[in-house]
């Protein structure tokens, strides 16, 4: 443990812009390693020794950066919503209704989070039961409302365009619920997203 600790703090050790880069690119390598094993394995194999081993970092180290695996596994599947939000700048929805752009953004992020189902279930159950703190609500939220009012558009927390963009993302966690346990198809849940979506949208 005495040594855990000082490689650890060997690691630590850099300062100013090169300590900020350096901890950047070890966080980025443990999530990587940590999405890597459990694309192989689920989250079950999200072992936080063996994610250390394989990122090459000391496990005190690790634990630093991530006080459980529930807040490793948030941090990995913000890595797929990073990945969205790509996406979606690059190719943004082209559809003239706003409830069809928002659908078109959901269904997307239900394709990329379901490519690691084990993680998807994860991230839900975070959701729902867990004490780890997470944007995710949020960052759905302002994808739904740049997709619906447009990118160069500041919509307040308050503004009721903010908080309709907010329950149709809580719809959408509710669908993916139902599909992870097998219970709806992706068409299934495009549907029902499309009727949500029209009702609560229509004066976007």
């Amino acid at each position: 443990m005495a040594a855990a600790a000082a490689t650890a703090a060997a690691e630590e050790a850099p300062r100013g812009g090169a300590r900020s880069r350096s901890q950047h690119q070890r966080r980025r390598r443990i999530v990587q390693a940590a999405a890597a094993l459990a694309s192989r394995g689920g989250v079950e194999a999200m072992q936080m020794r063996t994610v250390a081993e394989r990122a090459g970092v000391a496990l005190g180290t690790l634990y630093r950066y991530f006080p459980s695996k529930m807040d490793l596994v948030v941090a990995v599947v913000s890595e797929e919503l990073d990945l969205l939000e790509g996406s979606i700048e690059r190719r943004p929805p082209r559809t003239e209704a706003a409830h069809r752009r928002a659908v078109d953004v959901l269904m997307r992020a239900t394709r990329g989070l379901m490519r690691e189902p084990e993680l998807a279930e994860a991230l839900i159950r975070s959701l729902l039961l867990s004490d780890v703190k997470t944007d995710f609500g949020d960052r759905m939220t302002g994808l739904l409302l740049r997709a619906s009012v447009g990118r160069d558009v500041t919509v307040p927390p308050g503004d009721r365009r903010y908080v309709v963009a907010k329950a149709l993302a809580s719809v959408w966690t509710m669908e993916m619920i139902e599909m992870l346990r097998g219970h709806a198809t992706a068409d299934q849940i495009q549907t029902r997203l499309e009727v949500a979506a029209e009702r609560l949208l229509h004066d976007f």
